[in-house]
Formats: structure tokens, C-alpha cells, sequence
């Protein structure tokens, strides 16, 4: 075991790391959602006989398993996505059954559960934030990169963009004086680049896809038909909110006594504790105040004033996806996860409509005027 004794050292981030980070959380979610989805449809079926139960939160074990095996024995670039894959099937299999692990019943219904799941998936959410704009730009963290990007060589699949890629890397830490061993080192493989076989420069399948969203928008997605889109968007999820605020209260009317509207409210949220009464307050307040900022948002987008609302509508959306979100998925449970879809879309929708028609033209107002 001697040749394998090694030493800990500073973590340097893996080329890729936020693709296969973001392929686990995708996995995760569609886990999560597919899970719920086909339990319901299916009546919730139970596998086994009388006396054994096969949750599926065995089969997350096993998918986590495996996923931890892969990079264990092989030493492939796919074995990462593969890992990703199963991992985030994995632990959305295992946390899916959170609510039988936090109660003294096995409670998988339990209200809390999906709160939980939620704010899981923005902690790894927030994570691949960090990951993806976190940039090492140090001649270790680089050697690693270009000794990952041999793999190519090995393969014979390099291509005109890994090679220039692979040259720059390797002439930054040439150029570093801080490590001369890293330097030489990188200076004999730059003398033994130009051997090298390079194929032309392919397109991966992701890229392909993004030209293809880019070739979508420019025809289909107009500023005109991006704009109705987002204010309609915007005023209905507005309009939503209000009128199941609307409908809560409603339910604590026709001339009840304080007491019974507290206590219609409770069985409303679900609950039977003041706590739960705390709950639907909060959610009740929350929801009110950003259904009107979503409206104001749709207002200000109609009228013209297009960097205010979309200002406004990103803040109240974020704000929804990152907190309101967590108490609505505890009285609404998993039928939320379309709601939040939709929310998530519209964010996107207003970076989109941001980055394509208003932060150009804003640019352009500024430019200095053409010496002709």
C-alpha cells in the first residue's frame, strides 16, 4: 500500500466541474418531481409482500453507490458525467423520503418534507453559482488542467479549439517564475505540442443546442412577443396569488368570531397548532406584497419604463424562488414544483429580454458618435 500513500493538499478545482455540478442538480430535480409524479398517478404502489416494503429510497442508496464506484475504477472524462447522473438521481431518491427520517410516525406526507427538499436544492443550486464563476487562474491549478485535457491526445479527439486551448495554459505557466519545476515542465510539452494530430474544431451537442435556442429567439422571440409574454406572465402569477389570497380569506368569513377565524385559518393551512397559524400569516403577508410588485412590475414593463420593471420583476422573482418558495412548498406540497417552474422561466425570460433588447440599446445611447 506504500505506492499509494499520498499526502493532503490545497483542492484544485476539476475542468468541468460546474457541467457535472449542474448535471447533478438537473438529475436531482427530475428525480424529486418524476418521483412525486408517478406516485401519485400510480396511487403511491407499495413493492414487496406483506411483511417487506422496498422504498425507493434503497434504490438512491444503490444509484449513490455507484456513482461513488465510477471514478474509483476508471479514470474516463465520461465517468463524471455518469457520476453526476446517478448521483443526483441518487440523493433525490434518498431525500424524497426525508419526511419518514424527521418523524417518530414515518410521516412521508409530512408537511416540513418539502421545505426541506426545496431549500436542498438551492443550497446545491448556490453552490454551482460559486463553482461556475470561481476562475483559478494559478500555474498548478492550469497543470492540472492541461494534464486532464491530454486525455484527448490519448484519445486522438483533439480538436483545433482543446489544442489552442491547451497552448495557452501551457504558456501561462511557462511564464510563471514563481515555480520553475511547473515552468519547465511546461515549456517541454509546449515543444512537444506541435506533433501532435489535431482534427477540426467540432461543435458538442450543447453547443449545437445553444445555437439553435439563439437561431429560435432571433425568429420566433421579437422584442413585441417577448414583452407580451413576460407582462402576461408577470400579471398572472400576480393575479393567481391575489385570488388565492382571496379565496383563504374567504374562508374565514361570514361573520365568524375571532376565535373561528383563527381556527379556520389553521385547518385551511393544513395544521393544528398556532405554529401553523404563524405559518399561513406569514405566507398570506408575503404573497399579497409580491403579487402587487409583480403587477407593478407588468405595469412598468407596459408603459415603457422596461428597466424598472424588469429590475423589479428579477428581486420580487428571486425572492419568490429563495424564500417565499420554502413556505408556500409547505402548505401547497409538491403541486408547487410547477409554480416554481414557471417563476423560473420568467426569470430567464427577463434576462433574456435585458441582455437582448434593452442593455444594447443602452450601450448604444452612450457610445461616443462616429468620427465620420
Amino acid at each position: 500500500m506504500q505506492g499509494y500513500r499520498t499526502s493532503l493538499r490545497k483542492p484544485i478545482r476539476r475542468v468541468g466541474a460546474e457541467r457535472y455540478l449542474l448535471v447533478t442538480l438537473l438529475s436531482f430535480a427530475a428525480s424529486v418531481a418524476l418521483t412525486r409524479l408517478f406516485l401519485s398517478l400510480t396511487g403511491y404502489p407499495r413493492m414487496g409482500g406483506e411483511e417487506f416494503h422496498i422504498a425507493h429510497v434503497l434504490w438512491g442508496g444503490l444509484a449513490l453507490f455507484i456513482a461513488a464506484l465510477l471514478p474509483l475504477m476508471w479514470a474516463n472524462r465520461w465517468v463524471y458525467l455518469a457520476g453526476g447522473i446517478l448521483g443526483g438521481v441518487g440523493v433525490g431518491l434518498f431525500i424524497d423520503e426525508v419526511g419518514k427520517f424527521i418523524t417518530t410516525s414515518n410521516d412521508y406526507f409530512y408537511p416540513l418534507a418539502a421545505p426541506i427538499i426545496y431549500a436542498f436544492f438551492l443550497l446545491v443550486a448556490i453552490l454551482y453559482l460559486q463553482i461556475k464563476q470561481h476562475k483559478p487562474n494559478d500555474p498548478r491549478s492550469e497543470l492540472f488542467a492541461v494534464l486532464d485535457a491530454l486525455e484527448e491526445v490519448i484519445e486522438h479527439d483533439l480538436d483545433e479549439a482543446e489544442y489552442l486551448d491547451l497552448e495557452k495554459r501551457l504558456r501561462f505557466i511557462a511564464s510563471q517564475d514563481a515555480q520553475p519545476e511547473l515552468a519547465r515542465f511546461a515549456r517541454i510539452l509546449l515543444e512537444f505540442l506541435p506533433t501532435l494530430q489535431r482534427l477540426p474544431e467540432k461543435a458538442s451537442a450543447w453547443d449545437r443546442w445553444l445555437d439553435g435556442w439563439s437561431r429560435f429567439e432571433e425568429r420566433y422571440l421579437t422584442r413585441i412577443r417577448l414583452k407580451a409574454l413576460l407582462v402576461g406572465g408577470l400579471s398572472a402569477l400576480g393575479l393567481v396569488a391575489l385570488a388565492n389570497l382571496a379565496g383563504t380569506l374567504a374562508s374565514g368569513g361570514d361573520n365568524l368570531s375571532f376565535e373561528q377565524i383563527i381556527e379556520t385559518l389553521i385547518t385551511a393551512g393544513g395544521g393544528s397548532s398556532l405554529v401553523a397559524l404563524y405559518w399561513i400569516i406569514g405566507r398570506l403577508v408575503s404573497e399579497l406584497v409580491a403579487s402587487l410588485l409583480l403587477l407593478a412590475s407588468a405595469i412598468l414593463l407596459l408603459s415603457g419604463r422596461e428597466k424598472a420593471g424588469i429590475v423589479l420583476g428579477n428581486l420580487v422573482l428571486l425572492l419568490y424562488l429563495t424564500m417565499l418558495n420554502l413556505v408556500v412548498f409547505y402548505f401547497d406540497q409538491f403541486s408547487t414544483i410547477l409554480l416554481a417552474s414557471i417563476q423560473f422561466g420568467l426569470f430567464l425570460g427577463l434576462y433574456s429580454y435585458n441582455r437582448r433588447f434593452v442593455t444594447p440599446a443602452a450601450a448604444a445611447s452612450h457610445s461616443p458618435p462616429d468620427a465620420g
